[in-house]
């Protein structure tokens, strides 16, 4: 990966310790880990005896108090993988989970959770989506209402990352009757009445557990409120910014694979008396890709830049999740092209980054949702 003006030496050490946990820990095991449909907990557990879950977290908690632009460093760093289901485990208990806690939680819930959560004895999911509500948060129809020192949830998630195989799940739910009164509710696995109600079979991603939720009567302790009651859609929306950037370093990380195995094979691979690179639309086409990745990389760790600013950048943030969800399925298919029928072969690494990236241009926000968000802040 080039130079960006942000990077500083702790930032290189950071991608240095993140690649070699990749090579020693995740590529020679994680195709295993597509056919079992989970990453193996004891993995993500030495992740968290590293220091690598969580780095955004306060010290006080196991974490290392560390800023946006370097926790973008570390997204992208793990993104260099080629197994998209075990990056999208991790980041979804770093970037998209775990900070509902760390951001709402009182000091005697992170107390609890939070060591536990970055040393990865406790895997965390969020429920937010479900079967008639993904993008349109507001229109959940998950409930939950107050009843004397508990409250009780019912409704049904859907498309729940981490939630097969989860511990600890940050659950929305409407708790009044105006389209944006929610609230945030911490949930533990093997509460009555909380059930996975099935595990769901995906295109890709395929290391990683994804899981439809129900809620039966769930009765949850009052002091399991996360946040302010009835604030619960301001939370998500204000993390949505964390997650996006997040989906956007995973979308970078995998044009970059694609681009350096296909510069790998198009030099090596013979056609017609010569190889694939001698052929000017080949070398033009990689050529222009990477123009366009390295320009979308810029932006994005702007965008992160301006989150360590303080500045108001939904706008960008919405644009860079279009952008970059986009740009990864032209580039991946592109590459995939160029593989000709080896990259049609389950099991190679550009298959697999193909079908993987399908879902970036859908998940955290689909393109044209986030294009409306771009468009209404004009």
């Amino acid at each position: 990966m080039s130079a960006t003006i942000y990077d500083n030496p702790d930032h290189e050490l950071l991608r240095d310790q993140v690649a070699r946990f990749l090579e020693r820990e995740v590529e020679p095991h994680a195709a295993a880990w597509e056919e079992s449909g989970m990453v193996p907990r004891d993995v993500l557990r030495r992740m968290g005896q590293a220091g690598l879950l969580g780095i955004a977290f306060e010290g006080a908690y196991g974490g290392a108090d560390a800023d946006a632009l370097t926790n973008l460093v570390f997204a992208e760093a793990l993104s260099q993988s080629t197994f998209a289901g075990f990056i999208i485990t991790v980041l979804v208990h770093t970037d998209m989970a775990g900070p509902h806690l760390h951001h709402a939680g009182t000091p005697a819930q992170k107390a609890k959770y939070l060591p536990r959560v970055t040393a990865g004895e406790l895997i965390t999911a969020v429920g937010i989506s479900e079967p008639g509500a993904g993008s349109d948060v507001a229109g959940m129809r998950t409930t939950a209402r107050r009843e004397d020192d508990e409250w009780v949830i019912n409704g049904t998630k859907m498309f729940i990352t981490n939630g097969v195989h989860g511990d600890l799940y940050f659950v929305a739910a409407k708790t009044g009757t105006a389209r944006h009164d929610m609230s945030m509710f911490i949930v533990e696995k093997g509460t009555p009445g909380f059930t996975v109600g099935r595990a769901l079979k995906k295109t890709g991603w395929l290391s990683s557990d994804t899981a439809e939720l129900v809620f039966d009567n769930v009765r949850i302790p009052a002091g399991n409120l996360l946040g302010e009651e009835g604030k619960g859609f301001y939370s998500v929306m204000k993390n949505f910014q964390t997650e996006r950037i997040a989906l956007g370093a995973m979308a970078i990380g995998h044009c970059t694979q694609a681009l350096k195995i296909t510069l790998d094979h198009v030099r090596q691979r013979q056609a017609f008396g010569a190889t694939l690179w001698d052929q000017q639309t080949i070398r033009q086409r990689l050529s222009m890709l990477d123009a366009k990745v390295r320009a979308a990389r810029q932006f994005m760790y702007h965008c992160a830049w301006s989150v360590t600013q303080g500045h108001d950048i939904v706008q960008e943030v919405s644009m860079l999740k279009a952008l970059s969800g986009e740009l990864v399925n032209e580039v991946v298919q592109t590459c995939q092209q160029f593989h000709g029928g080896m990259g049609f072969i389950r099991e190679t690494a550009i298959e697999r980054l193909w079908r993987d990236a399908r879902v970036l241009a859908i998940g955290g926000g689909a393109t044209e949702v986030m294009l409306e968000e771009v468009a209404k802040r004009y």
